[in-house]
């Protein structure tokens, strides 16, 4: 796993150096992407490994695409480079949010900002106060429990075309003989309307930032979610990194459902039991450490692009003083 830090002061990459970050970037997508791609050129589906593209919408041309990151300038290919690098330099230069310079080609800070500065700032709270706060571990995962509860006894359909492990009545069962603890708002507002009023939280998208925590196996799969919404301004290596958390959270996340997840070849995580219980904490505080190191780059990003807007300003007030 490959870590790029973002630095306040400007980084020249020359051509060859970021052509083969590049290729190196599109190689790693297409790879991550590949089951999606072949199963949408088939028409079949993958009730797992889906979710990533439709929970999360984003094309896998848009994750092929590689970003140096702010402060960052990728420098133009010698005129012997050849036509190819010449194109795919000028290609990257018209890209939405960048900019030229004499150096080369990177993220136009100001512009980005002027359109997605409410963004940076939201996602840059959330992760801060997400990060301060100590991780729980007790929620076992019954949030999707909580999704499906008495769907069977009135008659709906669940949310996902696999059969229940013990049954609707068996799944009920389970819901109703553990305690609910969920704190993640874009995971409660699935639940059931007869399991919505058995959590102890009633998380809502304005109390998100107090309620979020990193033992949370949806807060960290959102990794991903925050790395698209900040776009260019994320490394191209951290945007997969937190897509293959994502991805590794998510097997998880189903292995420890009322799902029977058998099909895809897949053991169940039986939360229901004491060594269910035992495995899905285990992992679930794998999965929070290896986020630590992830949020933390996505706040370094966040963190860059304000420093840079803040120092703008003060460079405009330095001259306006000046001139005056």
């Amino acid at each position: 796993m490959s870590t790029v830090t973002v630095s306040t002061a400007a980084t020249a990459l020359p051509h060859a150096r970021w052509a083969e970050r590049a290729d190196d970037h599109a190689t790693r997508a297409d790879a991550l992407t590949a089951g999606w791609r072949e199963r949408r050129a088939a028409g079949t589906t993958h009730a797992i490994e889906d979710f990533l593209f439709t929970y999360y919408p984003t094309r896998p041309a848009q994750l092929r695409r590689w970003h140096p990151g702010p402060g960052v300038v990728v420098a133009r290919p010698d005129d012997d480079a050849g036509p190819v690098a010449l194109a795919t330099y000028a290609e990257r230069a018209a890209w939405r949010w960048y900019r030229s310079t004499s150096d080369g080609v990177t993220l136009d800070v100001r512009a980005f900002l002027a359109e997605r500065g409410d963004t940076v700032r939201y996602v840059h709270d959330l992760l801060e106060a997400t990060a301060s706060r100590p991780a729980r571990f007790g929620c076992l995962g019954l949030h999707e429990w909580a999704m499906v509860y008495r769907d069977h006894a009135a008659g709906r359909a669940t949310r996902h075309p696999l059969p229940l492990r013990l049954g609707g009545d068996g799944t009920d069962a389970v819901v109703e003989s553990h305690r609910i603890r969920c704190t993640h708002f874009d995971a409660y507002r699935f639940f059931t309307p007869e399991a919505s009023g058995l959590n102890t939280e009633r998380p809502t998208r304005e109390t998100q930032p107090a309620l979020e925590q990193p033992g949370c196996l949806h807060a960290n799969m959102d990794l991903y979610k925050w790395a698209l919404k900040l776009g260019p301004a994320v490394p191209g290596e951290l945007l997969l990194d937190t897509f293959e958390l994502a991805r590794d959270v998510r097997v998880l996340d189903m292995q420890a459902s009322p799902y029977d997840v058998s099909p895809y070849g897949l053991a169940p995580v039986a939360i229901e039991t004491p060594e269910g219980r035992a495995e899905y904490v285990r992992r679930q505080q794998e999965f929070a450490e290896r986020s630590v190191t992830l949020r933390a780059r996505l706040l370094d990003a966040c963190e860059t692009l304000l420093d840079t807007r803040r120092q703008a300003r003060r460079d405009g007030k330095t001259r306006s003083s000046s001139s005056g």
